[in-house]
C-alpha cells in the first residue's frame, strides 16, 4: 500500500500548487529503523529518555520532546501531538495516558524521571514505543508534509523559489525523504524565534538557505550534508554560556547522523 503526501509549493491557499509524493508501507517502516538507529542506535531503553541540562523528557525514536506540567521550553513539544495522531489512527494508548486529551510528562525533573525508570508506567511506555515504530515515521512524514507551507510563510518572497528548488533537489533522490523527515525532526523547521541563537536557526529551513546547487542526485544530497554541518556548527559557536559546553559534545554525533545522508540509498 502506498502513503500519499501532498508537499506543497507555496503556502497561500489562493495560489496553491501541490506535488504528491507516495512512500509505501515498506519505505515507512525502513525510515522508522533508520531513524531508531540515529537517535537510540536501536536500544529499547533509549526510547525513554531525559538528557543531562535538559528540561524535558525526550521519547521514541524521533526523541519527541514532553515538558513537565507547568514548564513550556524554547524548544517545540511534540510528544503529545504524537499521542493525538495514534488517537486519530485508532491506536488505543497506555490506560494512565488516557487520563487527558494533552498530558503533561508526569516526572517534574531529570531525578525524578531517573528514579522512575523500571516503574510500571515506564515499562508500559516503552513497550508502547516498540510497538508503534513503524506509525512514529509516519507520524514524522507528517510533519515534513507541513514544513514546506511553513518554510515559506517564515522567508521573504523573493526567497521562496530558492527554498523550493532546494527542497525538492533533496526530495527527488532515492533517500531523499528519509534525509528530509530525519532532519526537521531531529532540528525542527527552522521557524521559530525560540530555537535559535545570536538570531540563527539550525532547522530544515537554514540548511535549506545554505545550499547552493542545482545539481540532482548524489550532489543535491552532498550539498544538503554540508550546509547541515555548517548550521549545527554555527549553533554550538553561537550557544550562550553553559548550553556551548553541553552541546559541544554533541556535535560528532550530529556530524555522523547528517553523513548517513549520503552514505545509503532507500533501497
Amino acid at each position: 500500500m502506498k502513503i500519499i503526501l501532498t508537499l506543497f509549493f507555496l503556502a497561500i491557499p489562493a495560489s496553491c500548487y501541490s506535488q504528491d509524493i507516495s512512500l509505501s508501507n515498506e519505505e515507512i517502516d525502513w525510515i522508522g529503523k533508520k531513524i531508531f538507529v540515529n537517535e537510540c542506535a536501536g536500544k529499547t531503553e533509549c526510547l525513554i529518555s531525559w538528557n543531562a541540562g535538559e528540561d524535558f523528557a525526550s521519547l521514541g525514536i524521533g526523541h519527541f520532546i514532553w515538558y513537565p506540567e507547568g514548564k513550556k521550553g524554547v524548544f517545540d513539544e511534540s510528544f503529545p501531538e504524537l499521542l493525538n495522531f495514534f488517537k486519530s489512527k485508532g491506536i488505543e494508548l497506555p490506560s494512565w495516558l488516557q487520563e487527558s486529551s494533552n498530558p503533561d510528562c508526569p516526572w517534574n525533573t531529570r531525578e525524578e524521571f531517573i528514579q522512575n525508570l523500571q516503574s510500571q508506567k515506564m515499562i508500559i511506555l516503552r513497550r508502547f514505543l516498540v510497538d508503534t515504530v513503524p506509525l512514529q515515521a509516519l507520524f514524522m512524514a507528517n510533519r515534513l508534509q507541513k514544513a514546506l507551507p511553513k518554510m515559506l510563510k517564515a522567508v521573504p518572497k523573493e526567497s521562496r523559489a530558492h527554498i523550493r528548488q532546494q527542497f525538492y533537489r533533496v526530495v527527488n533522490t532515492s533517500s531523499g525523504m528519509y534525509v528530509l523527515i530525519d532532519y526537521v525532526n531531529f532540528k525542527g523547521e527552522g521557524v521559530l524565534q525560540t530555537e535559535r541563537y545570536k538570531g540563527k536557526g539550525w532547522g530544515l529551513l537554514q540548511v535549506l538557505e545554505g545550499m547552493e546547487g542545482s545539481e540532482s542526485g548524489i550532489k543535491a544530497l552532498q550539498e544538503f550534508s554540508r550546509a547541515a554541518e555548517i548550521a549545527l556548527t554555527r549553533r554550538i559557536n553561537n550557544a550562550p554560556g553553559e548550553r556551548r559546553e553541553q552541546e559541544q559534545r554533541w556535535l560528532p554525533v550530529w556530524k555522523k547522523r547528517i553523513r548517513t545522508y549520503t552514505g545509503e540509498a532507500l533501497q
